[in-house]
């Protein structure tokens, strides 16, 4: 019976791939705040100019691909039970070859109607005002902006607490809820935690490993710990 892997990922490591995130400066993402392009306010007061930055987002997604950390995560399934929960809205992981991932946060190959949160369609073009389902609803980006609910929580904490090793890497743990997934392992569950610069974890009850590595070079390290850990 393999051991199971739950790990949470963040920017970072789609950064290893060209993907810019807001993280790396004071709040704007490509140039925007990200209260203008990642609010229902925002959506509200100018949705053209958010469609339009999804659009341009989507468009860079198909010009990277995935890095030797999606890769290294990926083959690491012939070892490990591992179930991906990723705040990350491109597609990465699953191009590099998981089969387990949880969207924390949307995705942007998808899009949702303004009214449904659960009628969820498959998009990989621009997305335009005036582009509807067929009940003639609006449609948005699936994404979960600051401010609503993330429907995959709760799925998000019954999978952590199956966890027999959790990993978290490439992110700051500074969005929550998602960084509050720590909380939910099981007691004594081994923690490992790789960033090139970690953020400090209060109150931890689980024995925490660093790696301040990128996750192409962490994730390595990560894969021979752990089989360390199964002999």
């Amino acid at each position: 019976m393999k051991k199971k892997l739950v790990i949470l990922t963040g920017a970072g490591i789609s950064a290893e791939s060209g993907i810019k995130t807001f993280r790396d400066s004071d709040g704007l993402w490509e140039g925007h705040n990200v209260m203008e392009v990642a609010t229902p306010e925002g959506f509200h007061k100018n949705p053209e100019l958010v469609l339009d930055f999804y659009n341009q987002r989507r468009k860079q997604l198909f010009e990277v691909q995935p890095n030797l950390g999606h890769q290294l995560l990926a083959k690491m399934e012939r070892d490990f039970d591992i179930h991906i929960i990723t705040q990350n809205v491109d597609d990465l992981h699953e191009r590099a070859g998981s089969t387990n991932v949880l969207h924390l946060h949307g995705e942007l190959l998808k899009v949702r109607a303004v009214n449904n949160e659960n009628d969820i369609l498959d998009w990989k073009t621009d997305l335009f005002l005036g582009d509807t389902d067929t009940n003639g609803n609006q449609l948005r980006p699936h994404i979960v902006w600051f401010g609503e609910a993330v429907p995959a929580l709760d799925e998000a904490i019954r999978i952590t607490e199956t966890a027999d090793y959790f990993a978290v890497i490439g992110t700051s743990l500074q969005v929550y809820p998602a960084a509050g997934l720590i909380d939910f392992t099981k007691k004594n569950t081994p923690l490992f935690y790789i960033d090139p610069k970690p953020a400090s974890i209060p109150n931890l009850r689980n024995p925490l490993e660093l790696i301040p590595m990128n996750a192409s070079e962490g994730v390595l390290i990560l894969k021979n710990k752990l089989l360390q850990y199964a002999l």
